[in-house]
């Protein structure tokens, strides 16, 4: 099991990672969106913040993944967005909703593996 936890906190590190270089550089022109996705994706542009804080956070998450360091801190930072990037799947563009679903059981998987660390969250 400790095996496959690695090769699931890396495949997730290496995504985030992925996700926020390209970002950051540029390095890949995003296609074009229409719909509802434009829409999602011309408010997040405006906020200005809200976007460039996502990719930290994901550059933060993806290298603690791949570190192996912090692993209870970096499944508990990176899960609003892996929600967020799960229900964008849902409701306005079902095709990234596989990457979502693979996220949401990857992220749970590792928090599951480390379950004894957030155990005194649940005390009163």
């Amino acid at each position: 099991m400790k095996i496959a936890t690695v090769i699931v906190r890396w495949l997730m590190g290496l995504l985030f990672l992925f996700a926020s270089i390209t970002y950051f550089f540029k390095l890949i022109t995003p296609p074009p969106l229409t719909g509802s996705m434009k829409t999602f994706n011309d408010g997040l542009e405006a906020s200005v913040y809200l976007l460039p804080t996502v990719k930290v956070f994901e550059l933060v998450c993806g290298t603690l993944f791949v570190s192996g360091k912090f692993i209870p801190l970096a499944t508990v930072l990176i899960a609003p967005i892996i929600v967020n990037i799960f229900f964008v799947g849902v409701f306005l563009a079902p095709e990234g909703l596989p990457f979502g679903i693979f996220l949401v059981f990857a992220n749970a998987f590792v928090a599951w593996q480390h379950r004894e660390t957030y155990k005194p969250l649940f005390k009163a």
